[in-house]
């Protein structure tokens, strides 16, 4: 493998210098892309907080020029309505995956629902436009990919991609939630999967398979698939942690991980051939998380989010050279 080369154009979007909805006022996280012809739209979670001061998620987006340099809008109300009480998406959605398939825009959800024992469940719905991503509908009050027999909790952060007449989709799930210091709250271990459909609507999964291999060992946690064709390969980006001590300790928080595939299946893992860093005093010098690669007039983009999990923003880099 030849190692790919980045050329980071910076922070494009800091949610402290907009007017975000629904009375939210930091973290732009997990940002996604649906291009226009003359714009690109980019999806977000943002966060806002409840009456007793918990925090609800909340999905905007932002129209950037096709440089990703200006602002153009951003949206002044929610794409997408929190779930009902009780759902799977009662207090918050995050992230929201957004594609176009046979002129209908599908909006893969991942929400999530405060627990008791846990702090939080996750799940994957579906929701579409037809108002050109402006605002998204349900199909149902439930999810359309959940927990099962092997994968038992979080299963999330949905990317699917319509690729030779079926559906496919990349997406975690939880392995074991655990006490790892007496006293703290326990924290969680997921990894990578992948399921297929027909109809983008009921999955099929290869139960509780991991496909990319820990780098970290058994605790590594995998968040946020995105897949995208360069040459003759399949490129997955994604982010790894350990699954402890990571809020705080630079050394063991989110960094981007990199594999590639020939087959959709089975994946090489391949990190070190990534080519881009955080830099030094700046947003992302602690962390890279929630990577998302997409193609406009002919380059190839990464967006990303940078310390403190997207609090202040996300950025972009253009590929200079594909390995």
């Amino acid at each position: 493998m030849t190692k790919m080369r980045w050329k980071k154009l910076g922070k494009i979007f800091d949610p402290t210098q907009h007017h975000l909805p629904a009375g939210c006022v930091e973290f732009a996280q997990s940002p996604q892309a649906l291009v226009f012809d003359d714009f690109i739209r980019i999806y977000f979670s943002t966060r806002a907080t409840d009456v007793n001061g918990k925090y609800l998620s909340h999905v905007a987006f932002v129209d950037m020029d096709k440089t990703l340099e200006r602002a153009i809008r951003v949206s002044d109300r929610p794409v997408i309505e929190l779930g009902k009480l009780g759902c799977f998406d009662e207090h918050g959605i995050f992230p929201m995956n957004v594609m176009r398939h046979e002129g209908k825009i599908y909006g893969y959800t991942c929400g999530w629902n405060r627990r008791v024992a846990v702090s939080v469940d996750t799940a994957i719905g579906l929701a579409l436009s037809d108002d050109d991503g402006m605002s998204f509908k349900r199909i149902g009050d439930g999810p359309v990919l959940s927990a099962s027999l092997k994968e038992p909790c979080l299963v999330g952060d949905g990317f699917v991609k319509f690729i030779d007449g079926l559906f496919h989709m990349w997406y975690i799930f939880g392995t074991a939630w655990k006490e790892y210091s007496p006293g703290a709250p326990p924290d969680r271990t997921y990894k990578i999967g992948h399921a297929t459909s027909p109809d983008g609507i009921n999955w099929q999964k290869e139960e509780g398979r991991q496909i990319i291999p820990d780098r970290l060992g058994a605790d590594e946690s995998q968040a946020l698939p995105t897949v995208i064709r360069i040459d003759d390969r399949y490129h997955m980006f994604f982010c790894y942690r350990q699954s402890s001590d990571f809020r705080t300790n630079r050394k063991r928080g989110y960094q981007i991980g990199h594999a590639y595939s020939h087959d959709l299946i089975n994946w090489s893992r391949d990190d070190l051939e990534l080519g881009i860093e955080g830099t030094d005093g700046e947003w992302d010098s602690d962390m890279l998380c929630y990577p998302h690669v997409f193609e406009a007039d002919g380059s190839i983009y990464l967006l990303y989010n940078g310390n403190q999990f997207g609090r202040h923003g996300f950025g972009a880099a253009i590929l200079e050279r594909a390995a």
